[in-house]
This record gives C-alpha cells, sequence and structure tokens, in this order.
C-alpha cells in the first residue's frame, strides 16, 4: 500500500499519492487520472505498478476534487474547468518529485493515464520531452484542436484502445496513430475488439469492464514501461 505525500509546485505543494515497491532504487511511473479524480481505481494502479517494479505517483490534479461514477456531470465540469496551466505545473512537479526521490532510478521516467489521464499522459510526454520515457494512454489522447505540437515527444508510445468508443471514436484514434507515425514517433496502438471506452476500470463505472481485455492491456503496458525503463 502506498501514501498520500505533498511535493512542491513553484512555491505551493501538491498532493499525489506514492507507492514504493519493495526493492528499490526502482523506474518512476506517472500515473495520471481519469475525470473522476484521485479516486481508488488510481491509486489501486499505483499500488499494482508497486508490486511490478515501479516507483509510482499519482497526482491529484483536482486538488482535493472528486466525482463519484453517479456523478458523470460533475466529473465532467471538473475535467472541462481544470486549468491547463496548473495541470501542466502539477504534472511537472510530480516528475520531478519522482526524479528526486531516493528510492527512483534513471533521468526519465515513464507516464500512464486512464481516459483524461490518456490525453494528459501524451500532453506531458510532448511537453516535457527527454524527461518522459514511455507513454501509455489508455482510451485518451489529445485529438484535433487539442493536439500539441508533437515535434518534442521523444518517448515511444503504446496506446490502448476500445473498438467502440464514443469519447474518443476509433477513427481519430488511429488517425492520430498515423500522424505520429508520418512524424517519425513510435507509436503502437492496440485496439481491442468488442471493448468500450473505459474497459479497463475494474470499477466498472459505465458497464464496460472487460477483464480479459484488461487483463491483456495490463500485461503489455508491464512489459513495455519495464523495456523502456529498464
Amino acid at each position: 500500500m502506498g501514501e498520500m505525500i505533498e511535493f512542491k509546485n513553484n512555491g505551493s505543494s501538491v498532493r499525489g499519492y506514492l507507492a514504493i515497491p519493495i526493492t528499490t532504487p526502482a523506474p518512476g511511473v506517472l500515473v495520471l487520472q481519469e475525470w473522476w479524480g484521485l479516486v481508488p481505481q488510481i491509486t489501486h494502479t499505483c499500488d499494482r505498478l508497486a508490486d511490478e517494479g515501479f516507483v509510482a505517483l499519482a497526482p491529484d490534479l483536482y486538488h482535493g476534487e472528486i466525482a463519484h461514477h453517479t456523478e458523470m456531470d460533475k466529473a465532467a465540469h471538473l475535467m472541462t474547468t481544470l486549468p491547463p496551466d496548473r495541470a501542466a505545473l502539477d504534472m511537472r512537479s510530480a516528475i520531478d518529485a519522482l526524479l528526486d526521490h531516493v528510492t527512483v532510478c534513471g533521468d526519465a521516467v515513464g507516464v500512464l493515464g486512464f481516459c483524461m489521464g490518456g490525453m494528459l499522459a501524451l500532453l506531458v510526454a510532448a511537453q516535457q520531452g527527454p524527461l518522459i520515457s514511455a507513454v501509455v494512454p489508455f482510451y485518451g489522447a489529445p485529438l484535433g484542436d487539442n493536439a500539441p505540437d508533437w515535434s518534442n515527444l521523444r518517448a515511444p508510445v503504446l496506446g490502448h484502445l476500445a473498438e467502440n468508443d464514443d469519447f474518443f471514436p476509433l477513427p481519430a484514434m488511429r488517425d492520430l496513430e498515423t500522424t505520429l507515425h508520418s512524424l517519425g514517433k513510435n507509436a503502437t496502438f492496440h485496439v481491442y475488439p468488442g471493448t468500450g471506452h473505459a474497459f479497463a476500470n475494474e470499477e466498472n463505472p459505465i458497464g464496460t469492464y472487460n477483464p480479459d481485455a484488461g487483463k491483456i492491456a495490463w500485461e503489455r503496458s508491464v512489459d513495455f514501461l519495464r523495456a523502456q525503463l529498464g
């Protein structure tokens, strides 16, 4: 089990959930939340990563706010009103906190995120360049006008896509994969047949949890992070 910690952010402090493996030093992984906030599914993901040998930190991007699974309107509001500049600073501060932590090895971290967090994972990788060495977005990406300048993306990308996704439609996600390839980026997107958005969320918030697909996606993610982070 991990614990809540505080780390510095431009003179103030940010909270986050930190999970540390039994054996250290170990590679660091930034974990980014769905639109629900820093909820048990995200802290459990950190614990699972620690069980696999990674130091995992999930910053609280909503600064204490969460939405329950019966509060989709609130979740949407929290996501759409999240200040982009503040989120970017919080994520950068979390990266620095990982890299500075005594249990973390290496000079770059991986990043894994779900839905909104998948979108943010790709954004922070494009923003932070050499500080990110692996990106694992689950069914989320910055599409259309939300796309960043990809020129600074250094890390390979392993994406997990739902076949039937009303939030991040598969054709648009495939177009992003094509765009990244055209720019010379290392990106592999796996599509999971018959799945819907949030298929890997074991809490089943929207009734789409698929344990078989979720297991495959998780195993692929762990193997990828190990290969890229050492």
